[in-house]
């Protein structure tokens, strides 16, 4: 029975059938004697769900309460490319592939809950970490009223010994290599790897190569460069190579391309929202592409002072996906100016792949701004008069020359 009194009565939980969180769904159970909706979203992790429906079913779960879905649409189309029209990187590195795919996870708890009268959900996140901050401000943003659970705050399981005998203690299959400790942890989806702990833990030692699960060694990459076209309209890529493809279907291929030449691997100390520092091995291989591309073609359609000030903004909306705000108003008003600025990013970018690295060697457009005309070193026939440099650059110069002055005078 419940040791809290004030216990919810049915709880949505963000469920991937491992270990953890079938440890979760059961202490929910045996914590608050309350009923457990699961659901479990397929972000394009790359691994079969239907264990985990078996799972739940096995620990009690009502099948008409397990919620599996396909996201991957979603997730790319609202989440990943709105990010990636504002070229968002988080300290200068981080393309936000954790970041990114929490609010949508949270969104569809809260619609859930919703759905089925739950007063409350919970997750699988760790009091030390970002995704709790992530999960829950997304949760409250969308419902103020709704309760959140994190067992990782509140139960004594407080050691992998004390989770493997409660596991055993509830019939919780556990898996053999899952009673020792694991070498790193994992988070995965369509946009990135993430791996953090245990072996990675000291960012002075190389990262082992097994780590990486998305990307070929840049160094056993082919020795022939690849080159592929990506096609936007107004600022999303619509296809490869002249084929039209769905967002979601886009970054696949994606990924499969920066992969196979071991592009969009990152070893990374960040400073994580809650205050301590932290090392991660991050794998985005499409990510990385369409980044290369999006500013490729942003190169020839975007104007100078626009461009100049999404650059300036950048990382502070890089910072509100991080930190868990993208149910914000402010993350919503500076969407709003990036997206005003895409209106004319349209046309095709040209990459050239090889042995870990992207470079954009070709854009066009029906909407560039760049003349030939005007910048030839041959006779522009009047496009430009080089003449009217030299006023410009003299009120330029004015104030520079003023400095001058004064300090030759107080010398």
């Amino acid at each position: 029975m419940s040791t809290h009194k004030s216990g919810p009565k049915k709880v949505v939980l963000a469920y991937s059938g491992g270990l953890d969180t079938s440890i979760i769904l059961k202490w929910l159970q045996t914590e608050y004697d309350c009923e457990v909706v699961t659901f479990t979203a397929d972000l394009g992790q790359g691994e079969e769900l239907e264990p985990a429906r078996k799972k739940a079913e096995l620990l009690g779960i009502n099948p008409d309460n397990i919620y599996i879905e396909d996201v991957r649409e979603e997730f790319v189309r609202d989440f990943v490319f709105p990010m990636f029209r504002a070229n968002a990187v988080y300290e200068g590195l981080y393309l936000l592939g954790t970041a990114i795919a929490r609010p949508l996870i949270s969104k569809r708890l809260v619609e859930i809950a919703a759905e089925v009268g739950a007063d409350a959900v919970a997750h699988g996140a760790t009091g030390k970490g970002n995704d709790q901050v992530r999960f829950e401000l997304a949760a409250y943003a969308l419902n103020p009223d709704i309760r959140v659970i994190a067992p990782w705050r509140i139960w004594d399981l407080s050691s992998r010994t004390k989770l493997i005998d409660f596991a055993e203690k509830n019939q919780i299959p556990i898996a053999t290599d899952k009673r020792g400790e694991a070498p790193f942890s994992v988070d995965a989806n369509l946009l990135h790897t993430s791996s953090e702990g245990k072996v990675l833990e000291d960012p002075a030692v190389e990262a082992p190569d097994y780590v990486y699960q998305r990307t070929v060694h840049p160094e056993d990459a082919p020795d022939t460069p690849e080159l592929i076209e990506v096609t936007f309209e107004r600022g999303d890529a619509v296809a490869i190579n002249g084929q039209a493809m769905s967002p979601a279907t886009i970054l696949t291929r994606l990924n499969e391309l920066g992969g196979k030449h071991g592009i969009g691997r990152l070893d990374l100390v960040e400073g994580r929202f809650v205050g301590m520092k932290s090392r991660g091995i991050y794998e985005t291989p499409g990510g990385t592409l369409l980044l290369e591309a999006h500013r490729g073609i942003e190169s020839i359609t975007l104007d100078r002072g626009a461009a100049h000030l999404k650059d300036e903004l950048m990382p502070k909306y890089a910072e509100m996906i991080y930190n868990g705000f993208w149910f914000s108003p402010e993350r919503e008003m500076l969407q709003a100016a990036i997206d005003a600025s895409q209106t004319h990013v349209t046309g095709t970018v040209r990459l050239k792949l090889y042995k870990g690295l992207a470079s954009c060697i070709g854009r066009w457009s029906d909407h560039s701004l760049y003349s030939e005309e005007h910048v030839t070193f041959e006779d522009d026939a009047g496009a430009y008069d080089q003449k009217d440099a030299a006023g410009f650059i003299q009120l330029q110069a004015l104030r520079l020359k003023l400095l001058a002055a004064r300090d030759r005078r107080l010398k």
